[in-house]
């Protein structure tokens, strides 16, 4: 930016907002900065960053390696298959299967007992939120086959006005606390989890540390001879 003389004068930097305190980050294609919030002074350099979202297709078949094996597999053992399966997705050498929340516990089921899946290990459920979607709040299982060898993702998607997907404790009783991770971070609710509460944050701890339109916020840090303000309340450097 230049004056009528051509002589250049500072601006502030492209998607940087000045505003305290934190402000609910829009809902748009576009995440900017660097974990979508805005207004809470940022220090990092990242204000202009902009990340655009990418559309995720359905992979066709043949999906290569062992995964036609696992789907194939699937569509045998569980008759709803079709209704259950909303895509299915091959990215960097990964195999996700998007099912539908209703469904999740039955085939988690299936791929637990039958003798051609034999996913015996349900190793991390997580949740992430995709602000901007109709159905932001994605919970994630990562199975393995112990017997087999092999690694696949489950994923479900959910909106904030009904965030109920059934619990699969009882199908894998390694998601006990994870599950319960995601409710107390995301405010995912497992139908059917045998003891539902928070596991990180206090009982009476109002909100979801980890949705995306939670404010940053924060509190003061001491250090010898020094405070540092919580992000909310530090300037932002243009």
């Amino acid at each position: 930016m230049t004056t009528p003389g051509n002589v250049p004068v500072s601006q502030p930097p492209e998607g940087a907002h000045a505003g305290a305190p934190a402000e609910y980050p829009p809902a748009s294609p576009a995440g900017r900065g660097a974990f979508g919030v805005q207004g809470s002074g940022d220090t990092t350099g990242f204000g202009g960053l902009v990340r655009r979202r990418t559309v995720i297709l359905d992979s066709p078949k043949p999906y290569g390696g062992y995964f036609d094996e696992v789907t194939d597999a699937l569509e045998e053992a569980y008759p709803a298959f079709k209704d259950a399966i909303e895509k299915v997705v091959v990215d960097r050498g990964e195999l996700t299967l998007h099912i539908k929340p209703e469904r999740i516990r039955e085939v988690c089921q299936v791929m637990r007992d039958d003798e051609a899946l034999r996913f015996e290990l349900c190793s991390s459920v997580s949740g992430v939120d995709y602000l901007g979607d109709a159905r932001r709040l994605h919970v994630t299982y990562h199975l393995t086959s112990l017997t087999f060898r092999r690694r696949v993702r489950l994923e479900v998607a959910v909106g904030v006005e009904d965030p109920h997907v059934p619990s699969v404790t009882s199908v894998y009783p390694t998601a006990d606390w994870q599950e319960r991770e995601t409710y107390d971070m995301f405010g995912v609710v497992f139908d059917g989890h045998p003891g539902l509460t928070r596991i990180l944050m206090p009982d009476d701890w109002e909100g979801h540390p980890q949705r995306k339109d939670y404010p940053l916020g924060g509190v003061p840090v001491e250090y010898k001879g020094a405070e540092i303000p919580p992000p909310n309340e530090r300037r932002s450097y243009q």
